[in-house]
């Protein structure tokens, strides 16, 4: 056939037969199931978009060709759909208008489907950035709800709503005259439509401007919440669920609004959490988790809770569905493969170098990984999901408070012979553990071994659940002699791991890796014990499985550290790690937790590693290698290249990190042989955060293993460092600051030219407000080494940081880090004492947190308080001392006689 390139559009566009039958044939076969055929197809209709009217073939058989059936029809709109989004700037005019005025004719056709296919067309050329040079689409669309026609207000109120959730920002901006001014109060009047779909459309869209507060909504604030109001009780499932999604978001920005109605909508709420149909409830169930975060919470739900909680508690279950999805009756399954959709992506978190504490509290960066994640399978949010992470939150608001309204509850679920019910009642007492562990201390006793003995139960989906509540309370099964219950729990969690059920194997496994963390050193007695079972379950685990394995294996060696480093420990080890290794191909993302297991293993064995390291060096070299090259391709030529993914570069960074940790000074001649330098220059100059923060924290690994070959570039490496100091990336920033410090150490005084590179901006973070505590620790042990080999040059600023940096130094353990900074500001007090007289309580306090100090540390302390002492006199010193706590007052006494 011939395609005439020139045809001239007007809108009297007649297709040609023999073309338009040429394109019908092209859409039957794109609905072919066959692949060969389907990429025979995509080529032809990329040849196609050369001619400029091969669109309006397309437009034409979607609203015009009422003979072709309906699927066949919507395919040519959705194709058209595609070239709109990829080609639309290169469309000619007439085709453009052509296009625009058929949308706008055929959004009432009778077919819903056809009408959904208009609608999505529409929004993608207004999403073209089209809005502008389509005046009148907007007016249009809205005059069109007014239609005595359904189809045709239905159609126009579907691709309304697709334009407000695509567009919201543009809607509410000058560019377009504020056409919300209109539209808002026009939707507003749709709410009480005699149709359902036509009422849930008109919420939809109000709905898409209440987190933005946008002002057009703002104005009609009352009269919209009166109107959600009135659908309180709609027999829509639809409406139901937008108006609790409405008053989920009005919570979050408008509860000023709220408040007066406050008590009807938690009643209204607990009916809908109990929804007959599941979307309305978890929409409804939203409400608790986003009121829990709202300083008023307690106060407002305090009367509904005996209410409240048996809601939450009762969508805990697992419903039919959700059984039937996780094949609940299915107990052994370690034989099949897993699909690979199954696999969650992972996110390799990077290395942060971070300071141990005296007080094993709380830290505040909380590792989120005992969320209640027990289902992934199945859709990944759900109500028994929800309802779960509301009683979690309640839990932390209430703390205690919640227990008269759940033990009774827990009594009967825990013990109930349907294990579903039992099921939900051991995710309660999960999902209690945060907020209301003191008030259960006095019934683990007895719940723990009851907990223990569900491991056993018959249903796979009860002893998968119960792992994760026992991980949640391994801190108080850890406080109690060993033999209590450590022992029986780590005996059983073990067995689960060799399970023949995978759900049960996941879930052991994690909650095997929380108890790791907690019990750390306590594992030791039954090392064998333990990699006998992790080591055997290599061989049974499939993919997903594996990957929590190795998290399992690189924990185990975080927490026991050099106590693994034994021979026969390592023979049973090591092989299968290195078998997985060396099947593994460099662009395998199964590498990346195996890498970082390696790191943590290569960490603890030390010495042990030796054997091993060569070859896992070189590899990580050849990683890095590869994704710098592979950048460079891709920043210099976009379009052939496509971008690496970094994160093989970041791990591989990181086992680096963890080799020189581990070998010290034995990674000297894998360094002399390499060029991981030169690589690590370009890694500290990357864009992503994540390559930077990594290739700073192997810097400072290298400066402590092996500083002769890292000197030669220091003075390349020094400004790169000055310009990381940059607080907005925490991690950057943290390990740039560490790597200062452990750089100032090595270099002595010959750090002198590159204090003034550095040295305002540790001052400026050390006195930021809301610094986290670690980069605080580590500025301050910076600080301090800096003065410690150039006092001259750091001593003269010592009044503007004194007063943070003994604040943030006293809660740490003793330790080298601590050592070093300790002289560092001793030795600049002794160049610059004035610097220090009006915060020496300050640094009384810091003194006294030291348990024992080296003795030459402890004369220097005792010179400068005696020194002080001295030099105020006996009654000013009283006076000063007076001030002191009682403990700080009697410790700086029998340690050093003031």
């Amino acid at each position: 056939m011939v395609w005439d390139r020139q045809t001239k559009m007007e809108y009297e566009w007649k297709p040609d037969e023999q073309g338009l039958q040429q394109i019908l044939q092209l859409l039957k076969e794109s609905q072919s199931p066959d692949t060969t055929i389907q990429r025979t197809v995509q080529q032809k209709l990329e040849q196609l978009n050369q001619y400029p009217d091969f669109n309006n073939y397309l437009i034409f058989v979607l609203t015009k060709l009422k003979s072709e059936d309906e699927p066949t029809r919507s395919l040519s709109g959705l194709i058209l759909k595609n070239n709109v989004k990829a080609h639309f700037q290169n469309f000619p005019n007439g085709v453009t208008d052509f296009i625009k005025s058929e949308c706008l004719n055929n959004i009432g056709d009778s077919s819903p489907l056809i009408r959904a296919t208009v609608g999505i067309l529409i929004t993608t050329i207004a999403s073209k950035g089209e809005l502008q040079n389509w005046p009148d689409l907007l007016p249009k669309l809205c005059s069109l709800l007014d239609s005595e026609d359904y189809n045709t207000c239905e159609g126009a109120f579907g691709a309304l709503q697709k334009i407000c959730e695509d567009s919201a920002e543009i809607l509410d901006s000058d560019v377009l005259d504020r056409p919300l001014n209109i539209m808002i109060p026009k939707f507003l009047q749709f709410f009480k439509h005699s149709s359902p779909k036509i009422r849930s459309h008109a919420v939809a869209c109000v709905n898409q401007f209440i987190i933005s507060r946008t002002q057009a909504l703002m104005l009609h604030i009352d009269s919209f919440i009166e109107n959600l109001f009135a659908l309180a009780g709609d027999e829509e499932p639809e409406v139901r669920k937008n108006v609790c999604r409405a008053l989920v978001m009005l919570l979050e920005v408008r509860m000023d609004r709220l408040l007066p109605h406050m008590h009807n909508i938690v009643e209204y709420m607990l009916q809908r959490t109990q929804d007959q149909d599941e979307n309305v409830a978890l929409e409804a169930c939203e409400f608790w988790l986003t009121l829990a975060e709202q300083p008023i919470c307690k106060d407002v739900l305090v009367r509904h809770l005996p209410k409240l909680i048996p809601v939450l508690v009762n969508g805990m279950k697992y419903s039919d569905i959700d059984i039937i999805l996780l094949k609940g009756d299915v107990e052994e399954d370690e034989t099949i493969p897993d699909s690979e959709q199954d696999i969650r992506p992972r996110f390799h978190r990077s290395r942060t170098v971070a300071q141990q504490h005296d007080e094993d509290g709380i830290e505040e960066e909380d590792d989120d990984d005992d969320e209640i994640d027990d289902d992934d399978t199945i859709s990944d949010w759900n109500l028994r999901k929800c309802s779960a992470a509301a009683l979690d939150v309640l839990a932390n608001v209430y703390r205690d408070e919640l227990l008269p309204h759940i033990l009774p509850l827990l009594k009967e679920l825990l013990f109930h012979h349907e294990w579903v019910v039992k099921e939900s009642g051991i995710l309660v007492l999960g999902a209690i553990a945060e907020g209301c562990m003191q008030g259960m201390i006095p019934y683990l006793p007895e719940l723990i071994p009851h907990l223990i003995q569900c491991l056993s139960d018959k249903k796979a989906l009860v002893r998968s659940i119960t792992c994760w509540t026992l991980s949640r309370y391994a801190h108080w099964v850890v406080s109690q002699p060993p033999d209590t219950y450590l022992k029986p729990l780590m005996t059983e969690l073990l067995k689960r791991i060799l399970h023949s059920n995978k759900r049960v194997q996941e879930a052991a496994c994690s909650a095997f890796a929380t108890l790791e963390e907690e019990a750390c050193t306590e594992l030791v007695p039954y090392l064998a014990y333990i990699l006998d079972t992790l080591v055997f379950a290599f061989s049974k685990y499939q993919h997903k499985n594996l990957l929590i394995l190795y998290d399992a294996i690189g924990t185990l060696a975080d927490s026991v550290g050099h106590h693994l480093n034994k021979p026969e420990y390592i023979q049973m080890l090591m092989p299968p790690l290195i078998q997985k290794w060396n099947m593994l191909k460099d662009e395998d993302k199964d590498l990346f937790p195996l890498l970082e297991c390696l790191s943590s293993v290569a960490t603890a064995l030390q010495s042990g590693f030796l054997p091993y390291c060569e070859p896992v060096y070189q590899r990580c070299v050849n990683l890095v290698q590869k994704t710098l090259a592979q950048a460079m391709l891709n920043n210099a030529h976009p379009d052939q290249y496509e971008a690496p993914d970094k994160d093989f570069m970041i791990v591989a960074l990181d086992l680096l990190s963890g080799l020189a940790e581990g070998l010290g000074g034995n990674i000297e001649q894998l360094v002399a042989r390499s060029n991981i330098l030169t690589l690590m220059y370009q890694c500290m100059q990357d864009k992503m955060p994540e390559v930077r923060q990594s290739s700073f924290a192997l810097l400072g690994d290298l400066t402590k293993a092996c500083f002769p070959h890292v000197k030669p570039c220091i003075a390349d490496f020094m400004p790169i460092l000055g310009t990381n100091l940059n607080p907005e990336f925490i991690s950057v920033c943290n390990n740039a600051t560490w790597a200062i410090g452990e750089i100032s150490i090595q270099m002595g005084i010959e750090m002198k030219p590159y204090i003034p590179m550095v040295l305002h901006q540790l001052v400026e973070i050390i006195n930021r407000p809301n610094t986290p505590k670690t980069l605080l620790e580590n500025t301050a042990i910076t600080i301090g080494r800096l003065g410690y080999v150039c006092p001259q040059e750091v001593a003269p600023m010592l009044q503007q940081f004194i007063r943070p940096w003994c604040t943030s130094l006293r809660n740490i353990r003793d330790n080298e880090e601590k050592d070093s900074a300790f002289r560092g500001i001793c030795t600049m007090i002794s160049v610059n004492p004035s610097g220090v007289i009006q915060d020496f309580i300050f640094f009384c306090d810091a003194v006294a947190s030291w348990i024992n100090p080296k003795d030459d540390l402890r004369d220097m302390f005792c010179k400068i308080l005696h020194g002080f002492k001295n030099q105020v006199g006996d009654e000013n010193w009283r006076r000063f001392s007076d001030q002191f706590p009682l403990p700080l007052k009697e410790r700086l006494a029998a340690f050093y006689g003031v």
